[in-house]
């Protein structure tokens, strides 16, 4: 069909850190973890539709970090991304885990 891409428009990569972390994630979260990945390589980074998807301020300029939460329960999931490159539409996942076990001044580093 003419007009219609078999790739989607963004690359997602997943650190080896945040690999580990999907390892252990529940099965529910892990399934949210998976539709948001999906959304992000086929409609970018900016994830409204999310609770509490936004931008984490207070870091570094040229950086352009992004989170959402998985679930509305407790524990609280969340997963963060990068804007890694913004031209060739790429994007990384840095970090899942509970939002009590996020520290979001650490992520600027990675």
């Amino acid at each position: 069909m003419a007009g219609i891409s078999e790739e989607p428009p963004w690359v997602v990569k997943t650190t080896g850190k945040a690999i580990k972390q999907k390892e252990e994630l529940p099965f529910d979260i892990a399934f949210a973890l998976l539709t948001l990945e999906k959304e992000l390589q086929w409609l970018g980074p900016v994830r409204s539709n999310w609770p509490h998807y936004g931008k984490i301020k207070g870091l570094k300029k040229n950086l352009d970090i992004r989170h959402c939460h998985l679930n509305k329960d407790r524990p609280t999931y969340v997963a963060v991304w990068k804007v890694a490159d913004k031209n060739n539409r790429k994007l990384e996942i840095i970090h899942v885990g509970t939002h009590e076990k996020t520290s979001y001044g650490s992520l600027g580093r990675n």
